[in-house]
């Protein structure tokens, strides 16, 4: 799995992701939100549309992250998942909770 943080806006970070978040994996993604947290970012776009496949331990990192971004008044926007990773975010009622922008524009709009 590939990640790429990069600072758009006053506040507003974008993380990239690419590859496969699975149990061999999740790791480095709760380390890299871990980093972004202390640094105190709370403004996230995850963008999601190169992500191939999403398990359960990885659903339960953007769980987490949540609930701490939440916690310090801000907020994520998840970017174009794919069917596959969609459908895990349904079958754990997740889209219920998290938004979802198509693009990384719409995602931008959240925060302006």
């Amino acid at each position: 799995m590939a990640i790429k943080t990069e600072r758009v806006l006053d506040g507003v970070t974008t993380v990239l992701l690419e590859g496969i978040i699975d149990a061999h994996t999740y790791e480095k993604l709760e380390e890299t939100f871990n980093r972004l947290i202390e640094q105190e970012n709370y403004k996230l776009i995850i963008d999601l549309s190169n992500v191939d496949y999403l398990s359960s331990a990885g659903a339960g990192v953007f769980i987490s992250v949540y609930s701490i971004i939440q916690e310090n008044n801000g907020d994520f926007v998840l970017v174009n998942p794919g069917p596959k990773v969609k459908e895990v975010f349904d079958l754990l009622g997740l889209t219920q909770l998290f938004t979802i922008s198509r693009d990384l524009n719409s995602a931008l709009n959240k925060f302006t």
